[in-house]
């Protein structure tokens, strides 16, 4: 078994002279010129060689963690310094972390003494591999190029892309990373986000607000219109141009529904949104304009 370890090690070995001596010693073995304090004394010579190649790896290891994130940091800096877009920021230093993680891996294997050029070709081959396995990822990556250039959309947009709507966070090598009004981070894959529809609603600087309110039958809808024409006057961020509408939308089986559609400056949207439903829902009351509930009518015949 001994010597069947030793056939393994001589094999790996990536030295010469490493390689001979291991021959030796294994071909003395088998021939039983050799005695066990002699077999100890080259395990521990073994043990200390290897340790040292460990000592060294773990040194490359912890000075390369140090290097990187000095790499990163200055990159950061310069980044910023020259005021790149948020978006590219994001991408680079993704990229880059990756990119250097990977350098450092090739120099702990080459300070554990195996043959860094074999480690290349092996690690290459890998590459080719793991990139067929992994196509949707090198998708991802080419999406994130075409987001880069193209700029659909950048970090800080509120943007609407595969079912999911958010404010983009960062756009990552893989992914662009969502956060939902309820605060939730969604990693959408950047293949996906490159050639699907993506509605983006910070690129124009106003955006239409829409509400539907339901009064009851019997109700005059031209003093409902006028109450809504009221309150968003009263509104300083409701603008004038484009003017603001109310129309009959619908009959339905228990109320009749009033569209009202008013422009506002992007930032303004969602407080105008829930701040004008709730004012109309006041004045209505005020006004004595009652607001509908489902209701069945049931004639009975004698």
């Amino acid at each position: 078994m001994l010597i069947r370890l030793l056939q393994n090690v001589q094999a790996a070995a990536d030295s010469t002279e490493v390689a001979a001596t291991v021959e030796t010693f294994t071909r003395e073995l088998a021939e039983g010129n050799l005695r066990w304090e002699q077999v100890v004394s080259q395990l521990i010579t073994w043990a200390l060689d290897a340790g040292k190649h460990i000592l060294i790896a773990a040194v490359v290891y912890l000075v390369g963690r140090y290097i990187i994130k000095l790499a990163n940091y200055l990159v950061a800096r310069f980044l910023e310094r020259r005021e790149v877009e948020v978006s590219v920021q994001t991408f680079v230093k993704s990229f880059l972390d990756i990119v250097l993680q990977v350098l450092l891996i090739v120099s702990v294997v080459g300070a554990l003494g195996i043959n860094t050029s074999s480690f290349a070709a092996l690690l290459a081959s890998f590459g080719v591999a793991v990139g067929m396995a992994l196509s949707g990822n090198l998708q991802n990556f080419a999406g994130g190029i075409i987001i880069l250039f193209l700029k659909p959309y950048k970090v800080g947009d509120w943007i609407e892309a595969q079912g999911v709507q958010g404010s983009v966070q960062a756009i990552q090598i893989f992914h662009t990373i969502l956060k939902t009004l309820d605060g939730k981070e969604v990693y959408v894959p950047n293949g996906m986000m490159s050639s699907g529809s993506i509605t983006n609603y910070t690129h124009t600087p106003t955006r239409m607000t829409e509400w539907t309110i339901g009064i009851e039958y019997g109700e005059d809808v031209e003093r409902a219109r006028q109450v809504v024409f009221r309150l968003l006057a009263a509104d300083e961020r409701v603008l004038k141009e484009p003017a603001a509408t109310v129309w009959l939308k619908e009959l339905n089986s228990s109320s009749v529904d009033l569209v009202v559609r008013a422009w506002v400056s992007n930032p303004d949207y969602w407080a105008v949104m829930f701040d004008v439903r709730e004012r109309i829902y006041e004045a209505f009351n005020t006004e004595g304009i009652g607001f509908p509930f489902p209701q069945v009518t049931v004639h009975t015949g004698k």
